[in-house]
């Protein structure tokens, strides 16, 4: 039994080129269907689900008849364009087979880097999971450059896994999980059961790419899992072909490589709020919301707030204070300074007439709030 996904509700799975394209042969209807097969038996078991698919450019070569991953920069977003219709086709029928809505979201770095664009995708993907749609999540490499692109997949994984506050990381692969050295020329290589994100000798362990359609290898999917464990995701490496490997590793069945996070995922994030030396801003509440929050845990609504003090942005980290300057709490305030300040003391039915839109009825949610 493996611990690493016990208890694990939302989950972002990655599969990569290799294993999408079988091997650069063309999108694999098989094996994206049974994919999707075991992913909407885990949706109906109440699971939410995200998938970082690789593929569009191995899809892209095949359907243009290259047989060479280019290096050029405009042939490589020319093939991502190409292949980028077949995949998401095949996984929007795959899906639509099973039951469930499917949805294709496209990101560069620059959309996670702007604080504004993180927490609009974020709003959208938490909005479409709620919905019981599966968002389907590639780099958008028709538009990237040396600058904005991820590089890989298995970075892009962990990112959605930190984006999402996803409780593991499934990185599907074409390898039974980590071993001591390349299995492929060391005949004595040891496999890794089990072991701690982040530990140095793991990247030590690890090689470079090991496939001419991809970009990744061991190593990046090592890096992966510590990005991951920084907001207390556990993450799998596992064979994709594997039979039913999904069901059976959310089963607890022990499968791959168990990479854990040293710091649960509520520990992680309220760690990192705490964390923060410096804030830009707080928020004055009265003595009744001073009760609710210390006495019945409920959240900060903006009809407790007395003054909204310095200049935030949505997202930031705020204080939250009572009327002696006491810090109780800070946490994720889910509207900026200038619009916290107009909804103050108003309930969350004012909103709309206020601002012309509502985004949250709370000023910070306790679930992003952390007690002093």
């Amino acid at each position: 039994m493996s611990r690493a996904l016990a208890g694990a509700r939302r989950i972002v799975v990655k599969v990569g080129s290799s294993l999408v394209t079988n091997e650069g042969r063309g999108v694999d209807a098989d094996a994206i269907g049974n994919w999707c097969r075991q992913l909407a038996a885990l949706a109906a078991d109440g699971r939410e689900l995200v998938m970082v698919s690789s593929g569009a450019i191995a899809e892209g070569m095949k359907r243009l008849g290259w047989a060479v991953r280019p290096k050029e920069l405009h042939e490589l977003q020319a093939a991502a364009a190409v292949g980028q219709m077949g995949l998401v086709q095949m996984y929007e029928s795959k899906l639509r087979e099973q039951g469930m809505g499917s949805a294709q979201v496209l990101l560069t770095h620059a959309d996670l880097a702007d604080r504004e664009r993180y927490l609009n995708a974020r709003s959208t993907l938490l909005t479409l999971l709620q919905h019981r749609v599966l968002p389907v999540i590639n780099e958008n490499d028709t538009v990237v450059n040396d600058e904005i692109k991820f590089g890989d997949n298995d970075t892009l994984g962990a990112l959605v896994a930190n984006l999402i506050e996803a409780d593991a990381l499934i990185i599907l692969t074409d390898q039974k999980g980590l071993y001591s050295a390349d299995p492929r020329r060391d005949p004595q290589a040891r496999f890794i059961a089990e072991a701690v994100a982040g530990t140095p000798e793991l990247e030590q362990m690890a090689g470079g790419a090991g496939s001419s359609l991809g970009r990744g290898g061991m190593i990046t999917k090592i890096l992966a899992a510590k990005r991951a464990a920084g907001s207390g995701a556990n993450t799998v490496i596992a064979w994709g072909r594997e039979p039913d490997v999904l069901i059976r590793l959310l089963a607890g069945e022990a499968i791959g490589t168990a990479l854990l996070a040293s710091t649960p995922k509520l520990a992680a994030r309220k760690q990192w709020m705490v964390d923060h030396l410096q804030m830009r801003g707080a928020a004055v509440i009265d003595e009744g919301a001073v009760a609710k929050l210390q006495g019945e845990g409920k959240s900060l609504l903006p009809i407790g707030v007395l003054e909204v003090q310095g200049d935030f942005s949505r997202g930031e980290v705020i204080g939250v204070r009572d009327q002696a300057g006491r810090e109780l709490a800070r946490g994720l305030s889910n509207y900026s300074s200038a619009e916290a300040r107009l909804i103050a003391r108003k309930p969350s039915s004012e909103f709309e007439r206020v601002l012309g839109y509502t985004a949250e009825p709370e000023l910070i949610h306790r679930d992003n709030m952390v007690l002093c």
